[in-house]
Parts: C-alpha cells; structure tokens; sequence
C-alpha cells in the first residue's frame, strides 16, 4: 500500500502539474499525505511547521542571498530541525500524543520549498486536490 501510495502520488502530481501548473507541494508529499488522511492532526501539525519553516527562511531571505539549491537546502535543513525540535519539547507533555507530530522529516521541508515557489494557498489546494484523490483510489484497491 505504502509503494502504491507513493506511485500514485508521484503520476497523479505530475498529471496535475500538466493541466494547472502548479504543483502539490513536492513530488512525494500527496503520497505521504494520503496515507496519513485517517490521521488529520499530523498532516494539520505537518502544515504548521511547514508555515513556521516558510515564514522563517522568508525572514532569513531578507538578509541573506537564498535563491535555488541554497535555499531548498536552508528550508529542508529548517524543517528538520523545526521537527525535531517540536518532538523534543512534546516528550514533556504527557497530553499530546503521536497526533502532535509532523509527518516525516523532510516533508515540512518540501511543502515549505512550495510555498515559497508558489504561494501558500495555491499549493494547500493543490496539495488538497491531489492528496484526495490518491486516496480516493487507495481506497477503492485496498478498503
């Protein structure tokens, strides 16, 4: 199922991106995302470090000369340590469980990236479209 999620996510966002022309949000993340839809707080938790990584290389852009490899290297570094940040502090409240926690290490990164490209609202209802309907199918092979 993990495989098929990801093929699916990969020809679907490039499908997408041939009519629209956006994409949805990097070439793995709708695969990743559908497979966390039964699961919403983390794909919620996901998009928050997501906006806290654009907001802060954005500000960080102000400074400095980011543009292309440097900075998709600066956003998927910051989301990292944006992720791993946030899974240290949660250890010490007993109430947040594995909903409050991002998906995957990288993704926050990715999505960040495609904010930046694109703007945050194309790239949630891109993300959005995309994500649903590999899910939607998922569902109709595997449920």
């Amino acid at each position: 199922m993990i495989a098929t999620s990801f093929a699916l996510g990969i020809v679907l966002g490039f499908v997408f991106f041939e009519l629209s022309g956006l994409t949805a949000g990097g070439i793995v993340v709708p695969g990743y995302l559908a497979l966390f839809v039964h699961e919403p707080m983390r794909i919620v938790f996901t998009l928050l470090i997501s906006l806290l990584t654009y907001w802060l290389i954005y500000m960080i852009s102000n400074y400095t000369i980011l543009y292309g490899r440097r900075r998709f290297f600066m956003m998927i570094i910051a989301g990292f340590l944006l992720h791993a940040g946030f899974d240290a502090f949660r250890i010490y409240i007993p109430e947040a469980g594995a909903g409050f926690q991002a998906i995957g290490y990288i993704i926050p990164g990715l999505i960040a990236n495609e904010f930046y490209r694109q703007g945050v609202l194309k790239t949630l209802a891109s993300m959005a479209i995309v994500v649903t309907i590999v899910y939607f199918i998922l569902s109709l092979i595997y449920f």
